[in-house]
């Protein structure tokens, strides 16, 4: 995993580059999670990785699954990728595109996991309260967990805030069994 990372982060900080120098972000986010999304495809995995196709018959079917979305600087980018042998690697660079984007927007994205849905009211509490807490502009996204009794569990970045009520029991049982 972390290979991966390494290897995408030079093409996902070069992207990022081009597109905010273009004021192109939230193109270049859809361009990029489309062709993550596509890459993720059984027909087109098993296409990038076939040795018959050529490095561009590989960008070529890219851009044509892509349509309108791929530009010529895209293009680009998926030609280089191709010469290196590292179209697999859009999803992770699409992944390190978003969290640059995130950072530079100073947008933070918060998934919000809970045992019953959430009201308006309640998620705009949440979010300002976020907003606060880590003085950037929060961006929910919200999902049901039905296994969780009540509480919600809150996932920032690298942070997980966990008020379920399990998550609770579980830190009272090691207090006890520490006591």
């Amino acid at each position: 995993m972390a290979e991966l990372v390494t290897l995408a982060r030079p093409y996902a900080n070069a992207a990022f580059a081009v597109a905010r120098q273009d004021e192109r972000l939230a193109e270049w986010s859809r361009t990029l999670q489309l062709l993550a999304a596509l890459t993720q495809a059984d027909e087109v995995q098993h296409l990038l990785n076939s040795p018959d196709q050529s490095a561009a018959d590989k960008v070529a079917m890219l851009v044509r699954l892509c349509g309108e979305e791929a530009d010529d600087k895209v293009e680009r980018l998926l030609q280089e990728l191709a010469r290196n042998k590292r179209l697999t690697l859009l999803p992770a660079i699409s992944e390190q595109f978003e969290a640059l984007r995130a950072t530079a927007e100073a947008v933070l994205d918060v998934e919000i996991v809970s045992a019953y849905e959430l009201t308006e009211a309640q998620q705009q509490n949440l979010a300002d309260n976020l907003k606060r807490r880590f003085d950037r502009d929060v961006r929910l996204s919200s999902r049901i967990d039905n296994t969780l009794l009540g509480g919600v569990m809150i996932k920032a970045g690298d942070m997980v805030i966990d008020g379920t009520v399990r998550g609770r029991l579980q830190k009272l049982t090691e207090t006890l069994q520490r006591s």
